[in-house]
């Protein structure tokens, strides 16, 4: 009877012993790796002539991807620059008599002047006076009339803005990739029609990760934004550890995502943090992982 109590007193500490063992071995927190997708797009409409990529590939920032065709862009540009031209040169011949008349106004300003000296010395009549000022009269409206003329010189301003316009059309044929990053998704194919607002591809830049998990109320104090952790996934051989920092913890409580263990846990009110971690190649968009708060004691 006696070694019969020894042996149930025996299980009874040892079922202690694991229980308490266990809960200190649980994580801190539980979430899924992301990170941040841009999906490229199409900028202007056109056949899509160059396209050189592939799902996986790295691309650098300002890496030359396609070329949407510029043909018909390109030959507006040209019919633009030729009016434009054409203006201009009638333009010049307006300038050019405007600035005989103007010659001519000056010279019969500088006799009128004359006129009226003369005029003071009782030299001069007063229908010399009032001939000259018929004369100057007469060539300013001659000049108002040459200006109306040149009206379509305001349509250069205009055309100037259509030539920006479609140059930067042509700019953005050209597609350049924007961030450092891994392709994750190719949407179209060289040779396809693209369209304003169509995607081409989708990156991210995948050297950093971020893990998004979510602790408890009572473990708030116990983190902090800059804090490093331990991060754990699961390997081969146990779980494989990689260093975190803590960049983001939310300001309002959430309801656990249903991903996060048991039905209760799920109805639990927790708080989101992101974690920052390298990624040495192992780690995937929506990999699971664990957060260990490190016991700075």
């Amino acid at each position: 009877m006696k070694c019969l109590n020894r042996f149930i007193i025996t299980i009874i500490i040892s079922t202690t012993l694991f229980s308490c063992n266990n809960g200190n071995n649980r994580a801190d927190g539980y979430g899924n790796f992301e990170a941040t997708e841009i999906t490229i797009s199409a900028e202007t409409n056109g056949k899509l002539l160059v396209f050189n990529l592939s799902e996986g590939e790295i691309l650098k920032k300002g890496d030359f991807v396609g070329l949407i065709d510029t043909i018909p862009l390109n030959l507006k540009r040209e019919q633009l620059i030729n009016s434009k031209a054409i203006i201009a040169s009638k333009s010049r011949g307006v300038l050019s008599q405007i600035s005989v008349l103007s010659a001519q106004l000056k010279t019969i300003k500088i006799n009128k002047s004359r006129v009226g000296n003369l005029f003071k010395d009782n030299a001069g009549t007063q229908k010399q006076i009032d001939d000259v000022n018929g004369q100057i009269d007469v060539i300013r409206q001659q000049i108002k009339s040459v200006e109306t003329q040149n009206a379509p010189v305001n349509e250069l301003k205009s055309i100037d803005i259509q030539i920006l316009q479609i140059e930067d059309q042509i700019q953005k044929s050209k597609v350049i990739n924007p961030i450092k990053g891994t392709v994750l998704v190719q949407y179209t194919e060289e040779n396809e029609i693209a369209s304003f607002g169509k995607p081409l591809y989708k990156i991210a830049d995948l050297s950093t990760m971020l893990l998004r998990v979510y602790v408890s109320e009572t473990q708030l104090s116990e983190i902090k934004i800059g804090q490093e952790v331990n991060v754990k996934i699961d390997a081969q051989k146990g779980m494989k550890n990689y260093k975190g920092i803590i960049t983001w913890i939310a300001a309002e409580a959430e309801f656990t995502p249903k991903i996060i263990q048991t039905k209760e846990e799920r109805v639990a009110l927790v708080y989101a943090v992101k974690v920052n971690v390298i990624n040495d190649g192992s780690l995937k968009i929506g990999m699971p992982a664990e957060m260990w708060i490190k016991n700075e004691k």
